[in-house]
């Protein structure tokens, strides 16, 4: 069944080569020196999906119009001719269907780059930004139209198959068509699809029978005067006869976390939406967090949708669909948006929790000496992959009876399951390689020693094994001093008053009230208190700042969390700090006021950061991952590979 992917699909006058859209998103890729052009390196992210199968591209969306900067590096479609070239040039030779992003953010956009007003339906502030937007006026709607078809007729002639036009939740169109932004009197009030209507007619104009598509909000969640389903179906019935595909999504200014949500939403959650809004003779493509394979085939195959957006995990794997035809798994995305969510402050470039880019091409012609990898978390799991694919020898030993690091544990939290995916597609690409892997060996003194398991014990099988994967049980007598080695070895706990998270997970929770320290913020305070609040426990939450967890901001689940925590009973207290812990009772401290209260607290669990061990890489030996800090997984898996490639360099 999930070959139903690989299909082809006719889309206007194109066949695209298979049914799965890479959506369009915020790369931050752009030159620095042309910052709203499309750059070298979004033709390099767009040519790699391409090559790994993918049907559809939807480049990153542009601004049809100077005024509209709604990021420091989104793209405008004036300056967009030689890159969508570059693009189409780049995805050809594959069969891609390349379709140019085109939009206007309008009251969601930004004042700090034009320093000029936003422009929406209405004067509505918008509930993030909290700015004011101008009215736009008939004039200015008609110039609007115009630049829509301009930005189109350009995409085409440099090369694109043709034109995505974004009325999603970063789009003015959308805003027109909502009660919530659109408060007009007049024609554009009247009939609030109007201007969509327009636009979509203007473009159609522009670009002949090339490929139209349209990404339209269906559900705003605010259903007493938002857009809602049905009323979405009516706009795609007034446009069913100009467009040639319609991709579905959700949410708007009040909801940002509803369109990408992380794994606490279950993917494909817009499925019968989706289906829903499907009009004869349209393809509709099902988009929400569709990031499994045996899921969308189904999709597919129900005739749900025609095709499947699968963005997030064509970042977690280019080479989805060609791994999908080869019979074989796509690296699993893990729904968390640390990664993959660039629109912030930092203006991180987009990558992946778990991505690996291309990996180095097997060595010919010369003897590649064996490595050693110490510790099968994340960054040595990646260093073994990487360093076995290409050709060079690996030996993977860990001190633990299991493989993965903390990640088996981090899958036991609510929101994280996905990361025990990520293990086992790890131990079976290992065990296809033929990765040698022993436990419990500890590496010291200069050599690797085995530990906690006799030499005469028999073999044993990994957890959620492959049948054929099989643990290796010899001594190892690697010499760390002379011989070539990654070391990826776990961190160990800070030393501190409470038990370290770590451990909580590992060997549980004794019974009573909860106290968690979280100087940290990035989240697993968070998902330990709901685990916890889920069994009925009194948990209590101590942070510095004015939020628990702010660092969920980045991923969009800091709203959420904050929901989610209160529905389930636990006690915020945030803007404090322990000062102490004693007799069942916990002492927190004000850090703005020094007042002092205190909690009941059986248990008192420190969600601060680990620390790497005391053990100095030396000649041959690359320390990577939590061998050198403490490392989210993203950081682990980069380091890892990162340390392979020098070796093999």
């Amino acid at each position: 069944m999930p070959r139903v992917l690989g299909e082809e699909i006719v889309l206007g006058r194109r066949t695209a080569p298979s049914r799965v859209l890479f959506g369009p998103h915020v790369t931050h890729l752009a030159d620095p020196h042309r910052p709203r052009a499309l750059g070298p390196d979004h033709v390099a992210h767009y040519r790699a999906r391409a090559a790994g199968g993918t049907g559809v591209v939807v480049t990153e969306v542009a601004s049809v119009v100077p005024e509209d900067h709604p990021y420091e590096d989104a793209p405008l479609a004036p300056l967009g001719g030689d890159g969508w070239a570059a693009i189409a040039d780049a995805c050809r030779p594959y069969g891609t269907v390349v379709l140019a992003g085109l939009g206007h953010a309008g009251g969601q956009g930004s004042s700090a780059y034009t320093r000029g007003p936003l422009w929406a339906p209405s004067a509505v502030p918008d509930p993030a930004s909290g700015e004011v937007p101008a009215s736009l006026s008939p004039w200015g709607i008609s110039e609007i139209v115009a630049e829509f078809a301009s930005a189109a007729a350009l995409a085409v002639e440099a090369g694109c198959d043709g034109v995505e036009i974004q009325a999603g939740q970063h789009a003015l169109l959308r805003q027109f068509l909502s009660g919530l932004t659109n408060q007009r009197d007049d024609v554009y009030g009247d009939d609030r699809a109007l201007l969509l209507v327009e636009v979509v007619r203007a473009v159609r104009s522009a670009i002949g029978s090339r490929v139209l598509g349209l990404r339209l909000t269906v559900d705003e969640l605010a259903p007493w005067a938002g857009i809602t389903p049905s009323s979405a179906r009516a706009v795609v019935e007034r446009v069913a006869d100009l467009v040639d595909l319609v991709v579905p999504v959700r949410g708007s200014a009040l909801t940002v976390g509803a369109t990408r949500p992380d794994a606490h939403t279950e993917p494909g959650f817009l499925r019968d939406v989706c289906s829903s809004v499907r009009v004869p003779g349209v393809a509709t493509v099902l988009a929400g967090s569709v990031v499994d394979v045996p899921f969308a085939a189904d999709v597919l195959a129900s005739g749900d949708a025609d095709l499947v957006e699968m963005t997030r995990a064509q970042l977690a794997d280019a080479d989805l669909v060609a791994a999908v035809r080869a019979g074989s798994a796509p690296r699993p995305c893990v729904l968390t948006n640390q990664q993959c969510r660039v629109r912030d402050v930092r203006n991180p470039r987009i990558s992946c929790t778990v991505a690996a880019p291309e990996v180095p091409e097997r060595v010919v012609g010369r003897s590649v000496s064996p490595v050693v990898v110490i510790g099968a978390g994340p960054a040595g799991l990646e260093a073994a992959r990487t360093l076995a694919r290409a050709g060079c020898p690996v030996h993977l030993v860990e001190r633990a009876s299991t493989v993965g690091g903390l990640l088996p544990l981090v899958a036991g939290l609510p929101g994280r399951e996905r990361f025990a995916r990520l293990v086992d597609w790890y131990v079976d690409e290992l065990a296809a390689l033929g990765v040698p892997i022993s436990l419990g060996v500890a590496a010291g003194s200069g050599v690797l020693q085995r530990g906690g398991h006799p030499r005469h014990e028999a073999e044993r099988e990994l957890p959620r094994r492959r049948p054929n994967t099989r643990v290796e049980r010899q001594e190892i007598t690697h010499d760390l001093e002379s011989g070539r080695a990654v070391l990826a070895c776990g961190g160990v706990d800070r030393p501190g008053r409470g038990t370290p998270i770590a451990a909580a997970l590992r060997d549980g929770v004794p019974p009573g009230p909860v106290v968690i320290e979280d100087p940290v913020g990035d989240g697993a305070a968070v998902a330990l208190a709901e685990l916890l609040a889920a069994e009925g426990r009194e948990v209590s939450i101590v942070a510095p700042g004015l939020l628990i967890g702010p660092g969920l901001a980045r991923t969009g689940d800091l709203v959420d969390a904050q929901a989610r925590l209160a529905r389930a009973g636990v006690r915020r207290v945030t803007e404090s700090s322990v000062t102490g812990w004693s007799d069942g009772v916990v002492s927190v401290a004000d850090v703005v006021t020094g007042a002092v209260s205190s909690l009941p607290a059986a248990v008192l669990v420190d969600a601060g950061p680990r620390r790497a061990p005391s053990f100095a890489a030396g000649p041959g030996l690359i320390a990577v991952g939590d061998a050198v800090a403490p490392r989210t997984v993203a950081e682990a898996i980069r380091e890892g590979r990162a340390a392979a490639r020098e070796l093999l360099a």
